[in-house]
């Protein structure tokens, strides 16, 4: 299976996290982070990182399903 994830450039404040957990998912540019691909395998470590994020800038799809961020 295939998910999608995207960074909101616009709410995210460049903490960090992501890039902490998942550097190989995730990565800062500048003062924001960025997804280092949008087409990622299930990878429970995405979940985890836009739970993670202090700004909620994270989202995780399965398809048209949102997975992440975790209720």
């Amino acid at each position: 299976m295939t998910w999608t994830t995207e960074v909101d450039r616009e709410q995210c404040m460049g903490s960090g996290m992501c890039a902490g957990l998942a550097p190989d998912l995730y990565r800062l540019e500048g003062a924001t982070a960025t997804p280092v691909h949008h087409d990622i395998a299930e990878d429970e470590r995405a979940l985890d990182a836009a739970d993670s994020c202090p700004a909620l800038a994270i989202v995780v799809r399965d398809g048209p399903r949102t997975v992440g961020p975790r209720p």
